[in-house]
């Protein structure tokens, strides 16, 4: 960190102590994170009902590897809504119309179920899923100063390991006793508990856009917003998007397929498939918010955004590809459920530490619309992964065969990206270029 840098951040925090006490700002950060839970429950129950719902309905593996794309195709194109909602909503109403959208968009499934319907349900909950990425990170780092947002992305992030942990036990114990069906139902009435709270308890913290117009801080009123390209076009932003594309290809295959690959691949009863469900998520939550928390310390103590959050990322993810190659040839259950787990938790350090680096390259009022962009993108991995998984189950020797080659393929690209990403990618370098101090 440079001696002006320094003396801008004294300056920040002098403007905005009396606004941010670590209380508040954990308390407002638990109502984005409780929404994010909720967020991941939506899209992860496919995972766990794809079963009885391939048996009801009569679908192939295609079929349902297809309503997992095609709620991406939607999710991609909502993403680029998050910077429009930004401008003309706060993010307090902004969430709130987005999270009772997903809480009820669900809900005529149970009352007449049919594959159609089924696409287009999910279709319209990644459109209102799509933008909630970005304005959630904006909602959270508007709480916290750029140089303190790794644990807090992490939190965020992990989110989706909590929803798996809390509450695909839940979910998956509903289902197999009660029907898919009520376990739609049980989301609808979460959703429900989140706006209440969110209503009555969310206030939008100092480091926002909001905060520049009021004067918020000191530093951040006189930055001036730069033409979009100028972010979306370092080799920062496009070597971190290749790589979040494949991880998050990971990351879709895990919520469509793994409870079917431990139950048909692997063998294990449903019940146990979906409580197994939390396992890459418990070992990927203690690593997110491990090199949250050490990277957040290591950026104060003055070493680089590139080592703390691109090298420490990258390694991960080359663990994670190391880990996924050999996963065809695992013959012993156990010992698959293991590597899928340490792979998928080593590859997940990179969504917060990646997010925080993008949002280091652009002033604080484009916050929402640089993390739009670059989420929408990121579910790119989205759009072509749980359908191809699909394919490959589909068409391999046996299902289990089909599922490990599907994260074998992944592995294999993820440590490419890896690799790309550690040649090309410099936060302060892209930062400096951007507002054309280089």
């Amino acid at each position: 960190m440079t001696t002006g840098e320094i003396l801008n951040d004294k300056t920040e925090k002098a403007g905005v102590s009396s606004l941010v006490t670590p209380g508040r700002a954990w308390g407002m950060t638990g109502l984005v994170i409780f929404l994010y839970v909720v967020n991941y429950a939506d899209k992860a129950v496919l995972g766990i009902i794809a079963q009885p719902l391939k048996s009801e309905l009569g679908l192939t593996s295609s079929q349902i590897g297809l309503v997992g794309s095609l709620f991406f195709v939607t999710f991609t194109v909502g993403g680029f809504l998050a910077g429009p909602l930004n401008k003309y909503m706060t993010l307090r109403w902004a969430l709130l119309a987005l999270g009772i959208i997903w809480s009820v968009v669900m809900l005529p499934l149970v009352v007449s179920a049919s594959f159609v319907l089924l696409v287009v349900c999910r279709m319209l909950l990644g459109l209102a899923e799509g933008p909630s990425s970005a304005l959630m990170h904006t909602a959270t780092y508007s709480w916290h100063p750029p140089a303190k947002r790794g644990l807090p992305g992490a939190l965020l992030a992990g989110s989706a390991s909590v929803a798996k942990i809390a509450l695909a036990p839940v979910l998956t114990f509903i289902t197999v006793e009660y029907g898919w069906k009520m376990a739609l139902i049980a989301l609808s009435i979460l959703g429900a508990v989140w706006v209440l709270l969110w209503l009555t308890g969310w206030k939008e913290g100092p480091y926002t856009a909001a905060a520049v117009k009021g004067g918020g801080t000191a530093t951040a009123s006189t930055e001036p917003s730069v033409p979009w390209k100028k972010i979306f076009l370092t080799r920062t932003f496009i070597s971190c998007s290749a790589l979040i594309i494949v991880v998050y290809a990971l990351t879709t295959v895990v919520l469509t397929w793994l409870p079917s690959y431990f139950e048909v691949g692997l063998g294990y009863s449903r019940m146990q498939a979906g409580s197994m469900f939390a396992l890459p998520s418990i070992i990927g939550l203690f690593l997110m918010v491990t090199s949250g928390t050490i990277t957040d310390r290591l950026i104060g103590k003055g070493f680089s955004s590139r080592v703390v959050r691109i090298i420490v990322p990258c390694v991960g993810v080359l663990i994670c590809g190391s880990v996924l190659v050999f996963l065809p040839y695992i013959g012993t259950p156990a010992l698959a459920v293991a590597a899928v787990s340490i792979g998928y938790a080593f590859g997940a350090i990179v969504f917060p530490l990646i997010n925080a680096a993008i949002s280091e390259l652009c002033p604080p009022q484009q916050t929402a619309g640089t993390m739009g962009v670059f989420l929408a993108l990121m579910a790119i991995g989205g759009l072509v992964a749980p359908y191809a998984t699909g394919v490959i189950v589909d068409n391999a020797e046996s299902p289990a065969v089909g599922y490990a080659t599907s994260f074998q393929y992944i592995g294999v690209l993820g440590a490419i990206a890896a690799i790309l990403v550690l040649i090309l990618a410099n936060p302060e370098r892209d930062r400096k270029i951007i507002r054309g101090q280089a």
